[in-house]
């Protein structure tokens, strides 16, 4: 491996952009734990756990199976 490289002729990657995009989630801390945990387990960052599952359900059509209850008021 050479000691220093030359990067002026270099470009940025065109497609680097649409790699991954920042949100704000907030999520429960129950939710957060649970991917911290796994993370140590498997030494994989816990963002990147949440990202990969998320991926995973998209993917596969996953949808939630949510049934409201409607509140006596």
């Amino acid at each position: 491996m050479r000691k220093e490289y030359d990067f002026t002729n270099s470009k940025r990657n065109p497609y680097a952009i649409h790699f991954r995009k920042q949100v704000t989630l907030r999520l429960g801390t129950d939710v957060i734990e649970y991917f911290k945990a796994m993370a140590q387990e498997t030494g994989v960052p816990y963002q990147n756990l949440i990202n990969l599952y998320l991926r995973e359900c998209a993917r596969s059509g996953r949808k939630l199976a949510l049934k409201w209850v409607k509140q006596a008021s």
